[in-house]
């Protein structure tokens, strides 16, 4: 039961600090329709770790989801590098949100078949929203690298700074191992066929060069991560952490 609230919260963590990172769009956006689709991007990948906090709460007994999403310290939560990785421009968040989402899309549509329920359960619901977040990331991907000059070689920095971040996401350790055996956790190299062609496409569509060194940044699933988490988790934790359980 352990292993496997373990497990649940490391997806939770990657959707709650890629929410994070995406709703710090509101009020910087280029236009107005992308503040509310990115508003609700935000929404489906909170509304998603929020399922999965619960979940973990209530296998673990001693805790809530919001002190699973205040209440850590920075080495207690468990996501990919990729999710943390700061919006230095509008390319860097849709080229990030493609390689997490592109990721995400097959793996929701096998957890559907998971053992655990809340999983399955979620994944139902995350499958239709991530299929949107992969088509709205694709499309301003494609815009953008097969724009202007300016926006291609922004488009082109964000590729070559993001992509050694995604090897992260198909990382099996003892713990996806364990998951996998249950029955509970879908099969990375399972979806790498899927997520390849769909990098590939899209950025030779893109006019995008993708980086010929295939190394990987790693450490998140440990606790080990960028500065950038630290910053981003004084914004996430300041309510809570300066009025301790306030309630509303």
């Amino acid at each position: 039961m352990t292993a496997e609230a373990d497990y649940l919260l490391r997806i939770a963590d990657d959707h709650l600090i890629l929410g994070q990172r995406v709703a710090e769009w509101c009020g910087r956006s280029p236009t107005l329709e992308e503040e509310l689709s990115f508003a609700n991007v935000a929404l489906d990948l909170l509304g998603q770790s929020r399922v999965l906090f619960a979940r973990v709460a209530e296998m673990r007994g001693d805790t809530n989801e919001d002190e699973l999403a205040f209440k850590r310290y920075e080495h207690e939560y468990l996501n990919v590098k990729l999710v943390e990785q700061p919006n230095e421009d509008f390319a860097h968040a849709v080229v990030r949100q493609l390689l997490f989402s592109g990721f995400m899309l097959p793996f929701w549509r096998e957890a559907q078949e998971s053992m655990d329920q809340t999983l399955a359960a979620a994944a139902g619901q995350a499958v239709k929203e991530s299929t949107y977040h992969v088509r709205h990331a694709r499309e301003w991907v494609l815009r953008l690298g097969d724009g202007t000059e300016a926006s291609h070689e922004r488009t082109q920095e964000a590729v070559d700074t993001l992509w050694p971040y995604r090897g992260e996401l198909f990382e099996v350790d003892e713990l996806v191992q364990r998951m996998m055996a249950a029955g509970v956790a879908p099969d990375p190299a399972g979806l790498r066929p899927e997520y390849d062609a769909l990098m590939t496409q899209t950025f030779e569509e893109a006019t995008l060069t993708l980086p010929e060194k295939d190394w990987s940044q790693t450490g998140g699933r440990r606790g080990i991560h960028s500065e950038n988490l630290g910053h981003l988790l004084t914004d996430l934790q300041y309510m809570q952490r300066t009025y301790p359980n306030m309630t509303w």
